[in-house]
């Protein structure tokens, strides 16, 4: 017998080899973290946390945090606002040190947990402890975006570039299945609970977000498999290299203006996306005048109808091409936000409708824009620039909650608040339609797939 004394594959040889069961593993975190972006930022902690604003507000209907005097009503989206222009010094270093870690795992371990205990922690935001609430969402909201620049990091190593379409696809819509789940279940105990506990049903609902976090974020940790980093990478402390990458990222996007200029439409016509999600319930609940009986199964409609989106977009984006596929979400989102300017008080049928109209949109525009951005980075430097995708991904927005809450807080309407948010996706849809996307592949490195 003789032995084998081939040599490992390098790191830039193993980058897009994967086995099923690694796959496997990476969509299991979409499956995990979605029920934190789910029931808590699009289902229940808007609503619960405006309601416990409004039973701290002064006579004026106002509350006061950091200095600040704000109405109640505006607190979740100036919460979510400044969750964000924090995570925008937080998640590049995080993505830097991603890529110098021989280790992903444990920093993806460190994040979720940090998260889902944060979430967990809502159990006690009762009575008039907003300040609470906004704080433990702050904890988690961070951790959350922090967590999942280290999964997104794992892309770009676990599928090469015809195979990245599909398999983010895939992670998004495990993601909604997953999200959806949680939902279900705690929609029907909505549905059996009880006008007179509907708030202890809500405050349990997220705590639930963060159980089902930590439990599922058990299987990426076991399935997916470390990497060393590529050659040429530091091999000091990981922390202090992430934070002096930071500077090196930001001046090295120089060298790669399409992929910058990708980013920058990602970063404001997604800001919108997000915003719409995030303040859906509180839109709902405070515009229109629904309860949690038809907000929550409305809410988990959309989380199954993305599911089906982004499968759906997937296969539009294999006949037409990624970059157009998104192209015309963002004209649907354009249609989506005039139609709920629009909405009827107290008539649940066309809220429902449009609900729909959401989910389909939703998945695909998110997933394949992924995809597209995961083409346009420099090899061994996927944490670092996804740490920059990640200010404006999953779950967190910036701009947008901040100008939807100025809104409502100089008009005292949320329809003028949602209308607000076209601007996100028109500048988005002119700076996206500018990319050249085969020629900005080309000038990451990297082979453009065989349609755009």
């Amino acid at each position: 017998m003789t032995a084998d004394t081939s040599a490992p594959p390098t790191p830039e040889e193993s980058y897009g080899a994967s086995t099923k069961r690694e796959r496997v593993g990476w969509y299991f975190y979409d499956w995990a973290n979605s029920a934190f972006s789910t029931t808590v930022v699009t289902a229940f902690l808007g609503p619960y946390l405006t309601a416990i604003a409004e039973n701290g507000a002064d006579a004026a209907g106002d509350v006061h945090l950091l200095g600040l005097s704000f109405k109640a009503g505006a607190l979740f989206a100036y919460t979510t606002s400044l969750s964000v222009a924090l995570q925008v010094l937080l998640l590049p270093v995080v993505g830097a040190i991603a890529d110098r870690a021989a280790k992903k795992k444990f920093w993806l371990a460190l994040f979720a947990y940090i998260g889902a205990a944060a979430t967990c922690g809502l159990v006690f935001l009762t009575g008039e402890r907003y300040a609470l609430g906004a704080a433990l969402f702050l904890v988690a909201n961070l951790s959350f975006g922090a967590s999942v620049v280290v999964y997104n990091s794992f892309l770009p190593q676990i599928a090469d570039e015809n195979e990245r379409d599909g398999v983010s696809s895939r992670g998004w819509a495990a993601g909604y299945l997953g999200g959806g789940l949680l939902l279900l279940l705690n929609v029907i105990v909505v549905l059996i609970g009880g006008e007179e506990n509907q708030g202890d049903i809500a405050r349990w609902s997220l705590v639930s977000a963060g159980v089902w976090w930590a439990l599922f974020t058990t299987f990426p940790l076991l399935w997916l498999r470390n990497r060393p980093p590529l050659a040429g990478e530091a091999r000091g402390s990981v922390l202090i290299d992430g934070f002096k990458q930071l500077g090196h990222t930001l001046k090295g996007l120089k060298a790669y203006p399409l992929t910058l200029s990708f980013l920058i439409a990602f970063l404001i016509y997604n800001d919108g996306i997000q915003t719409v999600i995030a303040m859906a319930g509180t839109y709902g609940s405070e515009q229109l005048g629904f309860d949690n009986t038809v907000l929550m199964p409305t809410i988990l409609m959309v989380q199954f109808l993305a599911f089906a989106g982004a499968m759906l977009l997937g296969r539009l984006a294999k006949k037409y091409g990624a970059w157009r596929t998104v192209l015309g979400s963002l004209v649907g989102w354009t249609f989506i936000l005039v139609a709920a300017y629009f909405l009827p008080y107290g008539d649940a049928v066309p809220f429902v409708v449009l609900g729909g109209a959401i989910g389909l949109v939703l998945g695909g525009s998110q997933a394949l824009s992924r995809s597209l951005f995961s083409q346009l980075i420099p090899k061994g430097k996927e944490g670092e620039y996804f740490g920059l995708y990640e200010i404006s991904d999953k779950g967190t927005s910036w701009f947008g909650p901040l100008l939807f809450g100025l809104a409502y807080d100089l008009t005292g309407s949320y329809r003028v608040a949602i209308i607000s948010l076209i601007v996100f996706f028109g500048i988005g849809f002119v700076l996206l339609l500018r990319v050249p996307m085969a020629r900005a592949i080309a000038a990451a490195g990297n082979t453009p797939p065989d349609r755009l």
